[in-house]
């Protein structure tokens, strides 16, 4: 067994522990009330003003959950650049670059490779064209991005609800369909922090919220790009008389690999094979062209990585479409904060 598989059977044991108080959640408790409690004398150095929260000269949305694992968060950031872009405003974007080898405070570019900076940074990049900046302390970063980009208006950080080091101004709390799982706290169940928690705004991005708070609506797109540039209509890859092409085999490092098979499964492809791999999964040990009977689908998040060494996946996006009354009541808070009318 390899380890990729290995990680992902745990993942999906605890996945599935942290939906119910069953006897493995009841047997991680204990250690879920020490995680609580070193996570409140955290809290509280900050309040004392033993650990200090640092200032950036413009304001910052913090984009983050409080649940372990992708709720959508890259997604949603990636939807509020592009729509306060539309609105005329200069945005940077801020991450710890999860998954990265390097640790220093770097700009991300468009071809940046996804081991010095994050598969998702690179995305976000790629996606909206802003100025991208990952940093293991998020002050630097967003202090870095300022120096080099003076005109920004504001500053979006990718994850970091539980970063208490960078003062922020507004802060989206995101969901899936878990909702907030069993209700424990980390390792007997999915939260990083107790909950209900104050925040300015939830936002749920799966299809059957779990309690009130705005919505985001996530569908697939109808093409698949290729490597380098250039796309392919969904409906060519679903033609049952497809003596002349290869099987498909979709595969997703993303915290929930079955969503996107069930979105593709929806959009009428064949998938003749599926592989489920952890989230942020590098591909160190893809070997290539091992599966060249098949037309290989995956994430644009998979294809950050894996194009580099199999540059004959296809890329099916998921877009995903924000509330309109979040954005109107997003926007009117923003543009009070800039002084600008609304």
């Amino acid at each position: 067994m390899t380890v990729a598989v290995q990680q992902s059977a745990l993942q999906r044991t605890l996945t599935h522990a942290w939906t119910h108080r069953g006897w493995l959640a009841w047997l991680l408790w204990p250690m879920a009330l020490l995680f609580g409690g070193l996570a409140a004398f955290r809290r509280g150095l900050y309040r004392l003003g033993c650990l200090k929260t640092q200032r950036v000269r413009v304001p910052v949305i913090v984009v983050g959950n409080v649940v372990a694992g992708g709720s959508g968060k890259t997604p949603v950031v990636i939807a509020l650049v592009q729509h306060l872009q539309a609105r005329g405003l200069q945005v940077g974007v801020i991450s710890r670059g999860y998954g990265r080898r390097s640790k220093d405070c770097r700009q991300v570019r468009s071809d940046s490779a996804s081991t010095d900076v994050g598969d998702e940074p690179v995305l976000i990049a790629q996606a909206t064209a802003a100025p991208v900046f990952v940093a293991e302390r998020r002050f630097y970063g967003a202090s870095a991005l300022l120096a080099a980009y003076p005109a920004t208006q504001l500053i979006i950080c990718d994850d970091g609800l539980q970063h208490l080091g960078l003062h922020r101004d507004l802060e989206i709390c995101v969901f899936d369909d878990r909702g907030i799982g069993n209700g424990f706290l980390l390792p007997a169940g999915p939260l990083r922090e107790p909950w209900p928690r104050a925040v300015d705004f939830v936002l749920h991005t799966g299809a059957h919220p779990a309690f009130a708070g705005f919505t985001a609506q996530r569908r697939l797109s109808q093409h698949a790009k290729r490597f380098g540039g250039g796309q392919i209509a969904l409906t060519e890859l679903t033609d049952p008389d497809r003596a002349s092409t290869k099987p498909l085999l979709a595969l997703a490092a993303i915290a929930k690999p079955e969503d996107f098979f069930a979105m593709l499964r929806s959009q009428g492809l064949p998938l003749a094979r599926t592989v489920s791999l952890p989230d942020h999964h590098d591909f160190a040990n893809w070997v290539p062209n091992e599966h060249a009977r098949y037309s290989l689908l995956c994430t644009e998040k998979d294809a950050v990585k894996l194009w580099p060494i199999e540059p004959s996946a296809l890329a099916v996006a998921l877009n995903l479409t924000l509330e309109r009354a979040f954005l109107e009541q997003l926007d009117a808070r923003l543009l009070s904060m800039l002084g600008q009318p609304a």
